[in-house]
């Protein structure tokens, strides 16, 4: 943030650490998530070689191809476990563990770090990195309900 001054930058990281701290709680207590966040234009990059690594170009896209077939595959849902949340500037990294149970009755498990550039409260860039072989295995062997 060029010009920004010491004081209004931790400012900023400060909200922008708040307020993905506070979108993890509501998920982790299933009473929301960090999706709320996302700002309706907003690309979501997953790095990798999996049946999802690409960009996606909205919100919409991303929860409709990825989100929603993902929590289609569960019987319990995703719920995160976070290590770490680091901001620096409007750039908000988090380190995180999911844990769920799939529909074939075998646990989900994988760790995630989720690089997210926000602006005015809202996410409106994400980079996501997680195992894309523990991923494809849950993604290819258990069918959406």
């Amino acid at each position: 943030m060029p010009g920004a001054t010491a004081e209004g930058r931790k400012s900023v990281e400060a909200q922008n650490k708040e307020l993905v701290q506070a979108g993890f709680e509501k998920w982790r207590d299933g009473t929301g998530s960090v999706f709320e966040f996302l700002a309706p234009d907003a690309k979501w990059t997953i790095i990798g070689n999996c049946p999802v690594s690409r960009t996606y170009q909205s919100r919409q896209e991303f929860l409709e191809v990825v989100i929603k077939p993902f929590n289609a595959r569960l019987s319990s849902r995703l719920v995160p476990t976070v290590r770490g949340i680091y901001a620096d500037g409007d750039m908000v990294v988090v380190l995180f563990d999911g844990r769920g149970t799939a529909r074939d009755g075998r646990p989900y498990e994988n760790t995630y770090s989720w690089y997210l550039h926000m602006t005015g409260g809202q996410i409106v860039d994400v980079v996501a990195f997680f195992d894309t072989i523990e991923f494809t295995d849950f993604w290819t062997r258990v069918s959406p309900g």
